[in-house]
């Protein structure tokens, strides 16, 4: 496998993945760089159907290796919620600062702040096989945002055992324990033996 393709516009998510995957040798290709362009809707009610769906699209356009994931935040105290609709928990168009405001908004009279993070990736390769990678960080819900990197609710999210949300950890910190790093690893051991 000499290509692959990340079906991912999000440039935190592009990222983090060309970092853990810069071992192989492979080059990683973006929708822009295939010229894919169509907004894929999220239409499936899992994190793994919704990671299906997008490699699937994108590997019936271009007929190549694809990696998707779908990835989002699960506050127990709020049923799951934002779960799959956590890019776009506030509503149209996606943005991160106003998803962290409702989340907090709706978490004021909780005193569970358990959450967790999760990603699923799927990997469609040469031969139209699907293969799942799954990964999960524990962790729970801030009172207030800090830290300025990271992406998405990283400002609230702290992870179990540590005194730092995602967004105050370097990119190599939070890549050594985040869920996408988690399920990346998984696919790295799957393309070892594969490779």
């Amino acid at each position: 496998m000499k290509k692959l393709v990340l079906a991912t516009s999000n440039p935190g998510k592009l990222k983090e993945i060309t970092a853990l995957l810069k071992e192989f040798s492979i080059e990683v290709q973006t929708l822009k760089q295939i010229g894919f362009s169509k907004e894929i809707q999220e239409t499936a009610n899992t994190f793994k159907g919704n990671a299906l769906l997008k490699a699937q699209t994108v590997y019936d356009y271009t007929n190549q290796p694809i990696l998707a994931d779908d990835s989002g935040l699960v506050v127990e105290a709020l049923n799951g919620a934002p779960g799959i609709y956590s890019a776009r928990y506030a509503g149209e168009p996606s943005n991160a600062k106003s998803n962290i405001e409702k989340l907090l908004l709706n978490m004021q009279q909780q005193e569970n702040r358990q959450a967790y993070f999760i990603t699923q990736l799927c990997f469609i390769d040469q031969q139209a096989k699907t293969h799942f990678f799954e990964g999960k960080i524990n962790g729970e819900i801030l009172k207030h945002p800090t830290g300025n990197n990271g992406f998405g609710y990283d400002p609230i999210f702290k992870p179990n055992g540590y005194d730092l949300s995602f967004a105050q950890m370097s990119i190599q910190e939070k890549q050594r324990i985040s869920h996408r790093s988690k399920a990346l690893k998984a696919f790295k051991t799957f393309l070892d033996n594969l490779l």
